[in-house]
């Protein structure tokens, strides 16, 4: 038998979206995610550092699939989700900026009890997504 061990990460975080060319826009465009993979009409998948963000059109991924190969079962969420993106604290205002620039408005800006701080904005599907200090979750451990 297999020894069992911590979890060190998430490898994959997934949001559903309406359109997948607007996801590109924002995913991929205004926030500089590199693109590795794509199946139109399904799903647009990005690189974040060690992560992967899955963008899904939630009523494709409901539908079995039809590859022996790859059997994933279906899956799907309705209304919006949530993501957060780990940034550092110094870059957070010119992040600020470059979605101000791309059109998208700051829905909440603030500093948590332990000082670290987020900003809130929605994607186009109207998921939430955060850009947090990565201290926010220190003192939680």
């Amino acid at each position: 038998m297999s020894e069992i061990r911590a979890l060190n990460g998430v490898l994959e975080a997934a949001v559903y979206v309406d359109d997948l060319d607007s996801a590109r826009r924002f995913y991929g465009d205004l926030l500089g995610l590199e693109e590795i993979m794509a199946v139109e009409g399904r799903h647009v998948f990005f690189r974040c550092g060690t992560t992967i963000v899955l963008c899904f059109i939630a009523e494709a991924t409901r539908r079995p699939t039809q590859s022996e190969t790859l059997p994933v079962p279906p899956h799907g969420a309705e209304g919006p989700g949530h993501i957060c993106f780990s940034a550092d604290g110094a870059t957070l205002d010119g992040w600020i900026q470059r979605l101000e620039d791309g059109g998208v408005e700051i829905e909440a800006d603030f500093n948590w009890p332990n000082g670290a701080r987020s900003v809130y904005v929605r994607d186009p599907a109207g998921n939430s997504v955060e850009f947090a200090e990565p201290r926010l979750w220190e003192s939680a451990a």
